[in-house]
């Protein structure tokens, strides 16, 4: 019997779809197993059949647009067909194999010894002080440089990352029982626990050791895959998602938000001792709502306007240095600015949306800033073996 032989367009076609990437996993689909058939007729019509994860996957006509685009570049290609299938649970299970590296299940990547992923929780002493605001776009202006980032909202009562960033109903894809984060803007990609509840209003009413598995689930279960950054959104106040953060990843650091008004800084203060006592370095803080720029209609000056006091910032820096035993400096002052409020509203970030307004600027300086620190081991946990 003589030798098939291959249509010499389909290594080529091949070749192309290998630089096609699945846009939750961001690997490519051929690395992935998802590419199941490549057909070529002879006048160089291209047929290719596409298994996705799962029925219903809400990434499919990104993937097929995808797929459409790659192949149709390849030279001798006259037309392309995209046929798309699913995974058989076989199959699933050795993606999920390929994608663990064969490692354990329920194994908190973040606290492996020799992980390079900076883990950073966001916390205020109380609701209200922008914290939320100032994850996002630190999140985003992060990967604008160019960095990979991963935004976990663990704020469990006021879960409100998704709508910041315009993801309304999104769902992630559950591939066995791994979940998938949601892609977002700039290549983030984003969990909250809002998105894994039957419905935007049902009420969150968990404790203690409920929410202690809530947060292994979405530091676990979650394939985020190789990141730079993991940006945590924490609930406000010190209860027990931010102290059971200290516990579950030792080497994570965290940023204190606070505003300007002597009320809001005496709480913020305690948030930032309670990561110094679960062991976690106090990178800065953030001054939110610092002055709102108003140009005189007499004068055509600018004029700041404190509508919320001075100094908080200031004072919670102070504090912390005094009570962790090393220098924590306030890192930004973001202005007021009815921009950062409405793209908020529109889940459009300042930083993305109008990255000239004064809080944009502060905020890209923030990210810089964070972005170019040296690690230090001052204020962080040892894991000492005796």
């Amino acid at each position: 019997m003589g030798r098939v032989t291959e249509h010499p367009l389909i290594p080529r076609v091949r070749a192309a779809l290998h630089t096609v990437e699945d846009p939750e996993i961001r690997r490519p689909i051929t690395e992935l197993g998802m590419v199941d058939q490549i057909v070529a007729t002879e006048d160089g019509a291209i047929t290719v059949r596409v298994l996705l994860t799962v029925s219903g996957c809400p990434m499919r006509s990104e993937i097929n647009t995808r797929v459409e685009n790659a192949v149709s570049q390849v030279e001798g290609v006259t037309g392309v067909t995209v046929e798309l299938g699913v995974m058989s649970d076989e199959q699933r299970q050795a993606m999920r194999q390929m994608l663990r590296g064969g490692k354990p299940d329920k194994v908190i990547p973040f606290a492996q010894p020799g992980n390079l992923t900076k883990v950073i929780g966001v916390a205020s002493g109380k609701g209200g002080v922008g914290k939320s605001s100032v994850t996002v776009n630190l999140a985003v202006a992060l990967a604008k440089m160019g960095r990979s980032v991963g935004v976990l909202d663990a704020d469990i009562y006021g879960h409100s990352v998704p709508d910041l960033l315009g993801l309304g109903e999104a769902r992630p894809t559950l591939v066995e029982d791994m979940i998938m984060p949601v892609p977002a803007l700039d290549g983030l990609k984003v969990i909250s626990v809002g998105m894994l509840k039957p419905s935007r209003d049902q009420v969150v009413a968990w404790r203690g050791p409920i929410l202690d598995r809530a947060l292994t689930q979405l530091l676990s279960d979650v394939f985020w895959g190789d990141l730079d950054y993991l940006i945590l959104d924490l609930p406000p106040g010190t209860g027990d998602v931010a102290m059971s953060l200290g516990q579950k990843i030792p080497g994570s650091e965290v940023l204190v938000v606070t505003t300007p008004q002597q009320a809001a800084s005496d709480v913020a203060e305690r948030a930032g001792t309670m990561a110094h006592i679960m062991e976690q370095r106090v990178i800065g803080v953030v001054e939110n709502m610092s002055w709102l720029e108003h140009t005189c209609p007499n004068c055509d000056e600018v004029h700041r306007l404190e509508l919320f006091g001075a100094g908080g910032g200031e004072l919670v820096a102070e504090a912390l240095t005094d009570r962790v035993g090393y220098s924590v400096e306030q890192l930004a002052q973001i202005p007021f600015d009815e921009a950062l409020l409405a793209g908020g509203d529109r889940g459009t970030p300042i930083v993305d949306s109008a990255p000239d307004h004064p809080a944009a600027r502060a905020l890209t300086q923030l990210a810089q800033d964070i972005a170019s620190r040296k690690p230090s081991l001052v204020g962080q946990r040892l894991n000492l073996m005796t």
